[in-house]
């Protein structure tokens, strides 16, 4: 019964972090005006809202002017739903988990409009700064710890990315910026782990898109979903990738 309503939940959520990433790149309100088709602007009743579902019941078309609807909304959707039972799944009912999924929601929606803009909208790093915050605040007043660790992580994530961008001039502020958030959520070695990753799984997949020429050298690539994934992974399995690591190497 608790994942039935966690999926539930989780489908919800992604809807709604769909409009985000519609609406924050038009610099729109993401409460006002109501959800409505972006090609007829017809507003949507709820039966054309209910999240996977109606995508699915309606082939793929808005019902009022049959423009198709993009893959992206159930694939957010879905997306969320899984990473929420895998944070529930690792950390139960919680604080942590909390903390954990507006996190995941955070990273989404940057990920999702920086890979389909190339940009990373200062509200967006802006909204998860204060979100982290607020957290290590929580964590501070329940367990009286975690203050220290989260500051320092969000500056180690923010200078580390920051002094790439000034050296290869390859990523932009908004990254320096997501960093931070990470770091402040993660911690100093939460952020060092996510980040390694980050940078390692961006630089396969970057070689591999021009090997492939779906890309060209000179072309952009979108670096948030990478750190995005690299701290997931790090929130996920940060100790046991470390013991790993300390076993292998030392």
């Amino acid at each position: 019964m608790e994942y039935i309503i966690l999926v539930m939940f989780g489908m919800v959520i992604g809807s709604f972090l769909n409009v985000c990433i519609c609406r924050i790149p038009k610099e729109e309100s993401i409460s006002y005006p109501p959800s409505h088709c972006t090609n007829c602007n017809h507003r949507l009743m709820p039966l054309d809202m209910i999240p996977i579902f109606s995508f699915v019941f309606l082939g793929r078309k808005c019902r009022y002017c049959k423009e198709k609807i993009s893959f992206q909304y159930p694939i957010v959707e879905a997306l969320n739903c899984v990473l929420y039972i895998l944070i529930f799944s690792k950390y139960g009912i919680s604080i942590a988990a909390l903390k954990y999924c507006i996190f995941t929601s955070i990273l989404s929606v940057i990920s999702v409009i920086d890979y389909k803009t190339q940009y990373i909208y200062r509200s967006t790093t802006i909204f998860g700064a204060i979100c982290g915050f607020l957290f290590l605040v929580v964590q501070f007043i329940v367990y009286k710890n975690g203050a220290f660790d989260s500051i320092i992580g969000g500056i180690v994530g923010f200078l580390i990315i920051k002094i790439i961008v000034v050296i290869t001039k390859g990523m932009g502020d908004g990254d320096a910026e997501i960093a931070a958030v990470c770091g402040l959520f993660l911690g100093i070695k939460g952020i060092l782990i996510g980040l390694f990753l980050g940078i390692i799984i961006g630089g396969i997949i970057g070689i591999a898109v021009i090997i492939l020429r779906l890309k060209k050298l000179k072309d952009k690539i979108a670096f948030a979903p990478f750190i995005a994934i690299g701290a997931f992974i790090s929130m996920m399995w940060a100790n046991g990738i470390l013991e790993w690591y300390m076993k292998l190497f030392l």
